[in-house]
């Protein structure tokens, strides 16, 4: 009966944690991007990784109450969140405006002190993310009380294997990147999803 209820907390906190980061974000967005040039994919995997593994160990740990509680907090990361999405969404554009051809492995590359700070202000400076790990998973973790730790497992778990899926699983779409049009469009789909996040961040708190 207690391996039965161990499991149960487990995959509960495998799931929870796969809806909410399946959904293409400016996170996401930017993972797929990234390790489709096959360039610091590892770095960009693991950071994705142990960011959620930290925020949602924080949540267990009972501090998703006391940051839900600093509404000045959440509205200043908002803020924050609403201007480096915006920035990148017209950066994105601006690529996606280049008449030249787009090719991983030619012209200018990020180093990986670039990617790592990009995708850490995508990570840190979006409060749907500490709403989503801290408060929400951290608060149906609590749920389980003495299973709690072990939900939280499920929950990183989780997090480990999409971001290692999508990281080295984007290779396999290595092939459509010799047709300029790939990237083109790419860049396009990420600046609408930039700049509709942003978007919602406004709005969310009018």
């Amino acid at each position: 009966m207690r391996y039965f209820v161990e499991m149960l907390s487990f995959f509960s906190g495998l799931f929870a944690s796969l809806s909410l980061i399946i959904a293409i974000g400016a996170q996401n967005a930017f993972v797929i991007r990234q390790c489709l040039t096959k360039q610091h994919v590892l770095l960009v995997v693991l950071i994705c990784s142990l960011a959620d593994s930290l925020l949602i160990s924080i949540g267990i740990a009972g501090l998703g109450a006391v940051i839900s509680s600093l509404a000045w907090l959440l509205e200043a990361i908002r803020w924050f969140g609403v201007a480096y999405l915006s920035w990148f969404g017209i950066k994105s554009l601006r690529s996606a405006m280049k008449p030249q051809f787009l090719d991983a492995g030619s012209g200018e590359s990020a180093t990986g002190k670039q990617v790592a700070v990009s995708l850490l202000g995508f990570t840190f400076l979006n409060p749907h993310v500490y709403l989503d790990t801290v408060v929400f998973l951290g608060a149906v973790a609590n749920q389980f009380e003495g299973q709690r730790w072990i939900f939280g497992a499920g929950a990183i778990l989780a997090s480990w294997i999409w971001f290692f899926s999508i990281g080295f699983g984007a290779r396999l779409a290595a092939r459509f990147m010799k047709r300029p049009v790939f990237w083109r469009v790419l860049d396009v789909v990420i600046s609408v999803v930039m700049f509709t996040i942003a978007g919602v961040l406004v709005f969310r708190g009018l």
